[in-house]
């Protein structure tokens, strides 16, 4: 059985219960190993924390909320592990090693250090009996990123979970990094058994892509490992961009992910004396997984939040914001009717330093695009969501076999602009079990500014249609309409949205077929989940008729019943006593005069 030496290891001790850090706030938790200590113990002094706006930045107010906290709590990854698991059995030990990296990160170098079995299920870290159950529960905590050494990072060995912890290192001399230096040592050498320590490196991309860029083996339909694939590149997304060093608008990952507080802060309450500091980065680590945060409110007890409902609230709102406003544009590039057809461009563009969509292949965004006439009867509808999740006319979500494809041009409404990327397995068949996917079948994921496209090597590359497109280029892609309008009703109003999912449809229905307890578990959350796309951007415009479409348009007037007392507020332009074709005529001639 597994863990059978567990029990009589002295490798811990426990620090009894939960605390409560905050007044008014909920319980982290506190713990003591060799190597690291609980979100709980470092709260004790760095609580409390107010910038110049009054906005309250202390390090566990913002985090306790955020993906990163809740990293192994995560009942969409511990689903997807599972399913990983059921699908390739024999890989069970690869696959909980290689997850718990970056989810577990806690428990999973301390099992290590301690020669015991790194395991995630059955009597493994999930056991609440398991002597690290709490180090793995803590998810992504203090202890684990400010340990982190400046050693190897940026290179292939440090991605993937391949951070350096000094383990061997004694207390309390063990360093604890920060970007600040001089700083008073003595409350965390009693608290936490370590000593503050200047490293520069935790402000770099560099550090950040030890978890963010990832590599999982491939399995092909024999069950032979036969190679790693990318699975989540950001960091060398970032490399190619306009963002990265020596270009002129770099900005590191903590520009954008962790923004300095406003004004100077104090770094800890205790001595209270402490000068306050400019700089002091924020704990949110706001992404775009805004559908999770949901789940994890919804469900807080059941999955064991420290975070109370305002937190869920304040990390949402964060994330939905950053979507919203820094995420992507949309614009009408141009709109035109002619001989019955209406021309519409639009132009989406990325401005994250990342491909957008970034990370797990399971994430969406998506061009909704709807015409409708002057009566506001819908002419043309591409990319409607339904309730559950599925995008209307995407192949993908229709058949589990297919991917919708990269646009130029869209003529029917069964074709939808879906901006993401979809794996193939080693026979080149689409899949959604990540230890099968050999490649990708399709990445049409915006691409950030200074991208380029024709050198990417393969790990970053540009996959499918939007290989031979021209308009799909470095920050941007211009997809175009043509719809066919011949006599609606003029003007035409055409209004465009650009959606995001942080979890496809399809992926969870491809979930969905391993009935493990995991599975079942989080398909029930997702099932009462909101499950509404977030708006990223939007736009709108509105396209009159000519005189030279004015026939068409009288004619439509007069033959669809709309010469009632009502049309146009009854307006009697003529003042004779009835709304007829010539207060139509009117109308249209101070509409055209006004347009």
């Amino acid at each position: 059985m597994r863990h059978s030496r567990i029990l009589a290891l002295g490798a811990v001790v426990w620090v009894s219960g939960m605390a409560a850090v905050r007044a008014g706030g909920a319980a982290l938790t506190e713990f003591t190993t060799d190597n690291f200590h609980g979100a709980g113990n470092c709260a004790m002094c760095h609580s409390n924390r107010i910038d110049s706006t009054g906005a309250d930045v202390s390090m566990d107010a913002q985090w306790r909320s955020t993906m990163m906290a809740n990293a192994a709590k995560d009942p969409l990854w511990q689903a997807k592990m599972s399913s990983e698991i059921t699908r390739l059995p024999a890989l069970e030990s690869v696959i909980e090693d290689k997850c718990s990296r970056c989810h577990m990160p806690m428990a999973r170098v301390q099992a290590v250090t301690d020669g015991v079995e790194v395991a995630v299920f059955g009597d493994g870290f999930m056991d609440k009996t398991h002597y690290l159950h709490r180090a793995a529960m803590d998810g992504v905590s203090c202890s684990l990123c400010h340990q982190i050494q400046d050693s190897g990072l940026g290179e292939p060995g440090s991605f993937t979970g391949g951070y350096v912890i000094g383990t061997s290192l004694p207390g309390p001399d063990r360093p604890m990094f920060g970007p600040f230096d001089n700083m008073f040592a003595n409350p965390m050498r009693m608290h936490v058994n370590s000593t503050p320590t200047q490293g520069l490196h935790i402000k770099s991309s560099e550090f950040c892509a030890t978890c963010h860029t990832l590599y999982t083996p491939i399995v092909d339909a024999g069950g032979n490992v036969i190679g790693e694939f990318p699975e989540q590149t950001p960091y060398l997304e970032w490399e190619r961009s306009a963002f990265a060093p020596g270009a002129d608008n770099h900005a590191e990952c903590q520009d954008c992910h962790m923004p300095a507080a406003a004004g100077a802060v104090a770094i800890s309450d205790r001595p209270r004396w402490l000068t306050p500091l400019p700089g002091i980065g924020q704990h949110h680590f706001v992404g775009g997984n805004a559908l999770m945060l949901g789940i994890l409110k919804d469900n807080a007890t059941e999955i064991g939040l420290t975070a109370e409902p305002t937190h869920m609230d304040a990390t949402r709102s964060l994330t939905t914001g950053q979507l919203g406003t820094d995420a992507a544009s949309l614009s009408i590039a141009g709109a035109a009717v002619g001989q019955g057809v209406l021309d519409v461009a639009l132009e989406v563009a990325n401005h994250s330093g990342h491909k957008f969509p970034t990370g797990v292949p399971i994430r969406r965004a998506w061009v909704h695009l709807v015409v409708t006439d002057r009566l506001g009867a819908v002419v043309f509808e591409s990319g409607r969501v339904e309730a559950d999740g599925r995008i209307v006319g995407n192949d993908a979500d229709d058949d589990a076999a297919s991917c919708e494809p990269h646009h130029e041009t869209i003529t029917s409404a069964d074709q939808v602009q879906i901006y993401e990327s979809i794996a193939a397995d080693s026979g080149g068949n689409v899949t959604y079990t990540f230890l099968r996917a050999a490649g990708y079948v399709k990445d049409n994921r915006l691409l950030p500014r200074g991208f380029d496209k024709d050198s990417a090597p393969a790990d970053v590359a540009v996959y499918g249609s939007a290989v031979v497109d021209a308009d799909f280029v470095a920050g941007a892609d211009r997809v175009n309409y043509r719809v066919d309008v011949q006599g609606r009703a003029k003007p035409l109003t055409v209004r465009a949205q650009l959606l995001y999912q942080s979890a496809s449809h399809r992926f969870v229905e491809d979930l969905r077929q391993d009935a493990t307890d995991a599975v079942a578990r989080f398909a029930s959350y997702y099932d009462a989940a909101d499950k509404a796309p977030v708006t990223v951007a939007s736009a709108e415009a509105v396209i009159g008729t000519d005189f030279i479409d004015f026939p068409d348009f009288a004619a439509q007037w007069r033959n669809s019943g709309c010469a009632e007392p009502t049309w146009c507020g009854g307006a009697d332009f003529d003042h004779d006593g009835r709304v007829d074709f010539v207060d139509m005529m009117l109308f249209a001639g101070s509409w055209l005069a006004g347009h």
